[in-house]
Formats: structure tokens, C-alpha cells, sequence
């Protein structure tokens, strides 16, 4: 299962969840005590401004490059700060969505990569064999978790194993981390391959596992894997899961963690509480960064990894309010018709980190979460409409202005 970067009014509707500003953060029996995390409410999370801080494009240096895994090469996104470096670096492993492996677009985990160039780190996100434009066909091993997880984790360390010759890697400061199906590759590849890679010195794991419904057991095959491959690792570990997960219910993160340590494995739990409408989403969600960068930034420094922030990097930007109408005001928003109204009425439901975007002949979408919901309202409209797409309103505010019509607003990416 993949992480869900952005839900947009055109293909998917949030059912509304309470949502508390307080994030819990609860460790299980035995893992380290972390201090709780008030975060700011959803979409109001402040930026400081360092002036005397090197500033990074917004497009955080993005490349994409070709990594070789054995027979095959492996698409793989970069990002990382200006200059030659070396910096220090994290290997990002991305989940899977039902389906041909090779139909995933390519991953790009953008809030997270943002937060780790900002201190100073190259972030890769190799997608492994058989997804998106790699080489290869997705090995699933059937029902067998844990070979399902060594098999995809020999594609994360032919990734650890050219980075670390690249010149502009520090290879001696190495952390790996996945969501979903590549948090479960991420503590696979830490119980075997880590081992000829001397640098890597942690394992982060943002809601890992595999689900699969179509195989009896599939619950306790899951937990047997990760006490598999806990009796293995020698590297520290943080576990990162959410009380609302659609994914992980019940009290299967629970009993995956006590699998994993119960041969001594050195690894830290973290219940952060409920994350929006899901758990599940928290590493796509810029708003989620809050919530999971004052545990990883702990994590790091007793790993030994650097954490202070080294650069300005700026997030996307919303366009200022105007004045034109109150944000829930369902009968000002131009060129609508009852579906739209309709639509416009839907997106007042969602989580503050929102847009909606409209056009003169009247197409309309919305999206809220992921990274950029403005580009992201913005060109579901534009896939409607021959005309100019514009934003009408964002996050809590109409920036919507009658007097500017043939301007076009544009993603800021």
C-alpha cells in the first residue's frame, strides 16, 4: 500500500474525522520517551526566515538519474542542496498501489525531501524494480512477506551501494526510511544488506507493512516477517503509527513492534495520535511534518546523523487574500452551476490545507493535503477546461479577484 499524497475534489472526498492540534506521542513497553508535540493547526505551520542561511530553489535541486540494480536500472529521484558537498544523505523508499507496479507514477515524496534538504541532507528515492519507468517486473513472492521485503530490499542497497560513491555523498552519514510497503522494505533491508554498508547508521519506519487481503493469515504473516527480521538487524530503528491508520487497524502496529523487538532489536515506537482523516497519509502531507520531523530530528541526533537546519528552502505560497467574499460564502463563487455549487460546498468540508480552483466556463477542483494542493486543484481543473484555470480560494481565504480575470494563476512547483 502507498501513502496518499493529495486528495482532490475530482477524484476522491475525505470523510470528515476529528481532528485534535495536540499530537499524541505515546511510546509503546520499552521505547524511548519523546516529549509531547503541540503542533500548530493544520495548514498554519510557521516558517522561520534565517537570512543569514544559503537559499535552495524551491525545486530543491530535483534530478532524475538511472541507479543499476543488477540486470536492471532503477529510475531514481534526487533532491538535494546546492554545491559539491558532501552531504549527508537518506534513502526514501516509496509504497506500492494496487495494480501493475509499472502504472505508480514515480515516486516524489516532496514535503519530506523539503525538510531534509533544509538540513542540509541529499535525499534518493529509488523506485525499485518493476515500478514506474524502472527496469524489471514487481516480484510479490506470493503470500511470503518476509521474502517479499529481502526481495525488494536488494534494490535499496544497489541504491545505498552507488550513492555511496558519489562524490557529493557523505557516506559515512547514511539513514534509510520508507512508508508503507517501503517502510516494511526499509527494516527487510536493515536485518541483511545493511550489513556491507558501514555508513548507514539508522532505520526510519513511517506505517510500514504489506496488506494483502487475498491471503489467509495475511495478518500474522506480516508479524512473523518483522520478528524475522528483528532478529537480525543491528541497526536502531524508529517506528512511526497513527491511531486513525485505514491501513494498520486494531492492533497490528502494536503486535508488528513487539515481533520486532522481542529478540532485542534496538527500536523506538511512536504513536502520534490521529492524523486528519488518516494516519496512513502523514509522510505526504506537508501539514504531517510537524508531527514526525521533532521525533525524526531526536532519532538522527542519537544516531549521530547532523540535524541543524543548514538551509531556506520555501514552501509553496498562497496567493493573498482579497477581500472578495467570505471563504464560506457557497453563492459567490463565479461561473458555477449547481454540481459546482455542490463541489464548492464539498471543499468547505476539508481540512484547511485546501484550494479550489475554477475557470470561466465554469470547471472547477479542489485537493486538499499532499505537498501543493494549489497545483494540484489547479491542473484537475485545467483538465476540464479550454479556458484559464484560477484559484478562488485557499486554505481558509478567497483570493479570488474579478478585476484581474484574464490573469492565470500557475503551479508553483
Amino acid at each position: 500500500m502507498a501513502f496518499r499524497q493529495v486528495l482532490s475534489g475530482c477524484v476522491m472526498v475525505c470523510a470528515l474525522a476529528a481532528v485534535s492540534a495536540s499530537a499524541l506521542a505515546e511510546p509503546f513497553p520499552g521505547a524511548q520517551q519523546y516529549a509531547k508535540l503541540e503542533a500548530p493547526a493544520f495548514g498554519t505551520v510557521p516558517q522561520s526566515f534565517d537570512p543569514s542561511l544559503p537559499v535552495v530553489d524551491a525545486n530543491l535541486n530535483e534530478s532524475v538519474i538511472e541507479v543499476p540494480s543488477g540486470d536492471v536500472s532503477l529510475e531514481t529521484t534526487l533532491f538535494k542542496p546546492d554545491g559539491p558537498g558532501p552531504f549527508p544523505m537518506v534513502i526514501f523508499n516509496h509504497g506500492k498501489l494496487p495494480g501493475n507496479a509499472h502504472d505508480q507514477t514515480r515516486a516524489r515524496p516532496i514535503a519530506f525531501a523539503r525538510e531534509f534538504v533544509r538540513h542540509g541532507y541529499v535525499v534518493v528515492v529509488p523506485n525499485r524494480r518493476g515500478f514506474a519507468q524502472s527496469g524489471g517486473e514487481y516480484t510479490g513472492n506470493g503470500c511470503d512477506v518476509e521474502a517479499n521485503g529481502f526481495t525488494q530490499a536488494r534494490d535499496v542497497a544497489a541504491t545505498v551501494a552507488y550513492m555511496d560513491k558519489q562524490s557529493f555523498v557523505d557516506s559515512q552519514h547514511v539513514v534509510v526510511a520508507g512508508a508503507s510497503h517501503g517502510g516494511l522494505v526499509t527494516m527487510a533491508y536493515g536485518a541483511r544488506d545493511a550489513r556491507e554498508a558501514e555508513g548507514v547508521r539508522g532505520l526510519i519506519n513511517f506505517s510500514g507493512g504489506l496488506r494483502q487481503d487475498e491471503c489467509p493469515g495475511w495478518q500474522k504473516n506480516l508479524t512473523s516477517a518483522f520478528g524475522e527480521y528483528g532478529e537480525h538487524v543491528k541497526l536502531p530503528s524508529l517506528w512511526m503509527y497513527g491511531t486513525n491508520d485505514s491501513v494498520w487497524q486494531g492492533n497490528l502496529p502494536e503486535e508488528m513492534f513487539a515481533s520486532y523487538s522481542a529478540h532485542g532489536a534496538k527500536a523506538d515506537m511512536v504513536n502520534f495520535g490521529a492524523y486528519k482523516n488518516d494516519a496512513h497519509r502523514l509522510v505526504g502531507d506537508r501539514d504531517g511534518v510537524a508531527i514526525w520531523w521533532p521525533r525524526v530530528k531526536t532519532f538522527l541526533e542519537d544516531v549521530g546523523m547532523p540535524t541543524d537546519r543548514q538551509y531556506q528552502v520555501s514552501d509553496p505560497q498562497a496567493p493573498s487574500p482579497t477581500g472578495y467574499a467570505t471563504v464560506d460564502a457557497v453563492t459567490a463563487v463565479p461561473f458555477l452551476d449547481e454540481h459546482g455549487r455542490e463541489g464548492y460546498e464539498n471543499f468547505l468540508h476539508q481540512y484547511s490545507s485546501r484550494a479550489f480552483a475554477v475557470s470561466d466556463s465554469g470547471a472547477w477542483s479542489w485537493a486538499e493535503g499532499g505537498d501543493d494542493p494549489m497545483s494540484v486543484a489547479l491542473n484537475g481543473c485545467q483538465k476540464q477546461s479550454s479556458d484559464p484555470c484560477r484559484l478562488y480560494a485557499v486554505n481558509n481565504a478567497v483570493v479570488w479577484n474579478d478585476r484581474n480575470v484574464g490573469q492565470t494563476q500557475t503551479a508553483s512547483r
